[in-house]
């Protein structure tokens, strides 16, 4: 079965941030940048 990879990324994202507050800058970051260059993939 496949899951849409963006919730999935936001889910685990989100129980880390909870976890570990201070990966939350770390954890935007990277995901900026994955949304970033699969944005620039695509066109």
């Amino acid at each position: 079965m496949f899951v849409a990879l963006s919730p999935l990324v936001s889910l685990i994202a989100g129980i880390l941030i909870l976890v570990f507050p201070r990966l939350l800058n770390f954890i935007v970051a990277i995901h900026l940048i994955i949304v970033g260059l699969l944005g620039l993939m695509h066109h």
